[in-house]
C-alpha cells in the first residue's frame, strides 16, 4: 500500500481575510486549531465578466439541500451563501468570514462571536444575530438530516441581544464546533418556505440566486453588492448533465467551461490530451469505501466483514479506477489528520489466504446484495472489481445500480439489506465529526446499524472535549481507529484527493466540504 505526501501547494489568501480585519488576525492567534500540510491551488487575473457554463451531474434535491450530496447543489451553497468562518484547505485554523473574530470561553461552553455589520441578503435584508440563530436551529431540526445535525443540536443557548454581536451557549464542550460554523451556511428566515419549496434561495454570498429548471438548468447572477470582494465572472449556468460521456464531449466543444461529473479516466485523458486543465482539491478529500448493514444477517458476523476488508484489492481501484489520484486506506483519515497512523493505516491489505479462511469459518452466506449509484463510472467500475475480489474469496454479489436519490434515501434511511459502494466527506475536519455526524460513521445512528459501547463512548469523548488537538484527543482518536479497525462495518477503500476538469477557466478555489468558490473565478483563453 503506498502513503504518497500530499503536494506542496501554494495557498490562497481567504477572500473574507482580503477584506481586512486584522484585529480579527489577532484573536484568531488564542485560539487552537490543528494544522495541515496541504495548501489551494489559485488562478491569476485573467479576463473578467461571462457567464461560466458548468455541467453537473445531478439535479437540485428542495428537500436534502443541506446534506451536501448534489455537485449542483454545492455550486448552489457554495457561492450564494457565506458562513461564519472559513477553514482554508490547508489546515483547522478558522479564518474570518461573516463573524470578524471570537472568543471561546475557558471552560469551553460559550463562544461569542462579533459580526459584520456591512452585509445584506440579496433580498436587501440586513444579517443580524437572530439570523445566525435561525441557521443554527434549522440545522438542528432533524427533519433536513444534515451530518451536523447532532452538533447543532448541541447548541442550547443563543444570545442574540446585540445585533451585530452572538453568544453561542453549549450542552457540553464541543471539539468540531468551528467545523459546524464552517459548515452552516447563512440562511434568510424570510424566505425559508421558498427554499423548502426550491422557489427561491437567499444567501449573503457573492452570487444570487435567479432561478431553477428542474431536471435542466440553474441560474446564478454576481452579486454586486457583495461585502467582500465583487466576483469577476457576470454569471454561472449550471446545466444538469447526466451523462458524464456528454459532459466530457460539451466541454471538448466549448459548450461548457466546467464539469463535475467525469470519471478519474476521463479526467486522465482530457489533461494528457490537453483538452482541459485539471484541478485537484488539496485539502478536501474524500473517500471510497465499502459499507456493510448489519441488519442483513449474512453481515451480522465481523469475520465476515473482515473478510471483505482483507480481499478488497485497494491498489487496483486506486490506481484503475481512480488514476492514483490519492492513496489506499484501511480507516479514513487523510494524512494531516491528527487521528492519522501510518500503521494502523495498513491494518487491512490484500490477503486473499486469510479472507478465505475466514469465510471458511463463517461457512455459506448465500449472495450479498452490493448497490452503488448507477450511471457513475468511478462507482460501476470499483463494484465491478469489488464484486471479483470477493468472489475469489467465495462471496458471492448481486450487483444493484440505483439511481442517485433513491440511493441517498437509503443512505440516509439506513436501508440497503447488504454492502454498498459510496465516497464520503468530514475526515478532513476535526475527527471527532466524522464519530458523531457523518450517516456512515455516526456512532449514535448510523446507515450500517452498527452499535458498539465503546464506539460510542470514545466518540462521545473526543466530541466533548473543548480542545480537540492536544493529547487527550490524540489518545480518544486512536481508540477510535481501533473500534473502527475492530469492527469493520465500514471498509475503506481509498483516500481521494476530488478533481474536476475545466476549460479557459482560472482563479478556481473551493471550500473544506468541496464546494465551488467562484468568487475570483474569470474566463480566460479555451484554446
Amino acid at each position: 500500500m503506498r502513503h504518497p505526501s500530499l503536494p506542496d501547494l501554494p495557498t490562497r489568501t481567504s477572500r473574507r481575510l482580503g477584506a481586512g480585519l486584522a484585529a480579527a488576525a489577532l484573536a484568531l492567534t488564542s485560539l487552537t486549531a490543528c494544522s495541515s500540510a496541504v495548501g489551494e491551488q489559485s488562478g491569476g487575473g485573467a479576463q473578467g465578466g461571462g457567464v461560466l457554463e458548468i455541467g453537473a451531474t445531478n439535479d437540485l434535491v428542495p428537500a436534502t439541500f443541506f446534506t451536501n450530496s448534489s455537485d449542483s447543489t454545492n455550486v448552489v451553497v457554495g457561492n450564494v451563501y457565506d458562513s461564519l468562518v472559513d477553514y482554508p484547505a490547508d489546515s483547522l485554523e478558522p479564518q474570518p468570514s461573516l463573524a470578524t473574530s471570537w472568543e471561546l470561553a475557558d471552560d469551553g461552553l460559550s463562544l461569542t462571536l462579533q459580526l459584520r455589520d456591512d452585509v445584506r441578503f440579496h433580498d436587501g435584508r440586513p444579517f443580524t444575530s437572530e439570523d445566525v440563530a435561525f441557521s443554527i436551529r434549522t440545522w438542528a431540526d432533524p427533519a433536513w438530516a444534515v451530518q451536523l445535525q447532532r452538533t447543532a443540536a448541541a447548541v442550547t443557548d443563543i444570545d442574540t441581544s446585540d445585533p451585530h454581536e452572538v453568544t453561542l451557549g453549549f450542552e457540553h464542550p464541543l471539539s468540531n464546533v468551528f467545523d459546524l460554523l464552517d459548515m452552516v451556511p447563512i440562511i434568510d428566515e424570510e424566505s425559508f418556505d421558498q427554499l423548502a419549496d426550491g422557489e427561491a434561495y437567499v444567501g449573503t454570498g457573492p452570487f444570487v440566486f435567479e432561478s431553477w429548471t428542474p431536471s435542466s438548468e440553474i441560474v446564478l447572477s454576481r452579486n454586486d453588492d457583495y461585502w467582500a470582494e465583487e466576483p469577476e465572472l457576470e454569471g454561472i449556468d449550471i446545466s444538469i448533465v447526466g451523462d458524464p460521456q456528454s459532459q466530457v464531449s460539451q466541454l471538448r466543444s466549448g459548450q461548457l467551461d466546467l464539469i463535475t461529473g467525469a470519471s478519474s479516466r476521463d479526467l486522465s485523458s482530457l489533461e494528457s490530451g490537453g483538452d482541459a486543465d485539471v484541478t485537484s482539491f488539496a485539502g478536501a478529500e474524500r473517500n471510497v469505501y465499502v459499507g456493510a448493514d448489519l441488519l442483513n444477517p449474512q453481515l451480522e458476523d465481523p469475520r465476515l466483514r473482515k473478510a471483505i476488508a482483507f480481499a478488497l484489492d485497494r491498489d487496483r481501484i486506486l490506481d484503475e479506477v481512480y488514476q492514483g489520484a490519492g492513496f489506499a486506506a484501511s480507516l479514513p483519515w487523510p494524512e494531516y489528520s491528527p487521528a492519522y497512523d501510518e500503521q494502523a493505516n495498513a491494518t487491512y491489505f490484500r490477503d486473499l489466504d486469510r479472507a478465505r479462511s475466514l469465510v471458511d469459518e463463517v461457512g455459506d452466506v448465500g449472495t450479498v446484495p452490493l448497490a452503488y449509484p448507477a450511471g457513475v463510472a468511478n462507482y460501476e467500475a470499483t463494484a465491478q472489481i469489488v464484486q471479483a475480489d470477493l468472489e475469489e474469496v467465495g462471496i458471492r454479489t448481486e450487483l444493484q445500480p440505483l439511481e442517485f436519490t433513491d440511493f441517498i434515501d437509503k443512505l440516509i434511511a439506513g436501508d440497503f439489506g447488504g454492502l454498498w459502494i459510496l465516497e464520503h466527506l468530514y475526515a478532513q475536519y476535526t475527527p471527532s465529526t466524522l464519530a458523531v455526524s457523518a450517516y456512515p460513521f455516526n456512532a449514535d445512528k448510523n446507515a450500517s446499524h452498527f452499535e458498539d459501547a465503546d464506539y460510542k463512548e470514545h466518540a462521545d469523548a473526543a466530541w466533548r472535549l473543548r480542545d480537540g488537538t492536544d493529547q487527550e484527543a490524540a489518545d480518544l482518536y486512536s481508540r477510535l481507529s481501533q473500534d473502527l479497525l475492530d469492527n469493520a462495518f465500514l471498509l475503506e477503500i481509498a483516500v481521494l484527493t476530488p478533481r474536476i476538469a475545466s476549460r479557459g477557466v482560472e482563479g478556481l478555489a473551493w471550500s473544506k466540504r468541496a464546494e465551488l468558490d467562484l468568487t475570483e473565478a474569470s474566463l480566460g483563453d479555451a484554446s
